[in-house]
Order: structure tokens, then sequence, then C-alpha cells
């Protein structure tokens, strides 16, 4: 069983976590390369601190799912939901109609399946 940083007990992580904290990953690397991308042409950038922002959301969420207890896992998965479909929603909004960009449309896709992991994980919960 997994322990917390005070050693409390929590539920194991199942394989759909550790698929959340994958898909995680790779959008929250896509954004931190973007950010910086970003960044190095200009650091008042409001979309690369955007960018940058995105990615410590989404390493804050792997870091509470991998180190917090079931308290502190469920809720990280109940604010993933609406953080990932709010980026969903912004990046179609944002770039409408120029919406399929290869970069884009593929983050989108890890995004959209990270949803689904949360989404079912939420259910288990409820």
């Amino acid at each position: 069983m997994a322990t917390d940083a005070t050693g409390d007990a929590g539920g194991d992580l199942t394989r759909l976590h550790y698929a959340g904290v994958g898909l995680a990953a790779v959008t929250g690397l896509i954004h931190l390369a973007l950010g910086a991308g970003a960044l190095a042409a200009n650091l008042a950038d409001p979309l690369g601190i955007a960018f940058i922002g995105a990615a410590a959301g989404f390493a804050a969420g792997i870091v509470g799912v991998l180190r917090g207890d079931e308290r502190l896992r469920s809720r990280v998965v109940l604010l993933g939901i609406p953080f990932t479909a709010g980026q969903v929603v912004l990046y179609v909004a944002l770039n409408w109609p120029d919406i399929f960009g290869i970069g884009g449309v593929a983050d989108k896709l890890v995004q959209l399946a990270l949803l689904a992991v949360l989404v079912e994980l939420y259910r288990r919960d409820a």
C-alpha cells in the first residue's frame, strides 16, 4: 500500500492512475516546451507564461496523485477534470478556425485521453 509523507496509508494506485500520470506528464512536457519557446523569444509573453502555468498544474497533479493519500488523490482527480477540459475548450476558442495543427491536435488527443481517465477515476470513487 502507498503511504503519504505523514505515514497514513492511502489506497493503492491502479493502472488507470498510472495511465493518467503518464498522459499528464506528456501534456505537461508539451506545455513546458511551448512555454519555454515562447518565453525565449519574449520573457513577457502572456501565452508563454500560461503554458508554463499549465505545465506546473500538470506537475502538481502528478505529485498529488503519486504522493497523496486517497483523499488528496480524489481531489486532484476532481480538479483535473475542469483544468484539462478548460484547456481543450480554450485551445479551440483561441485558435479557431485554424485548430488542426499537428502539435495542437496531438496535445489535445492526449488531453482528451487524460480527461477520459480522470472521469473514470472519479466515477470509481463516487
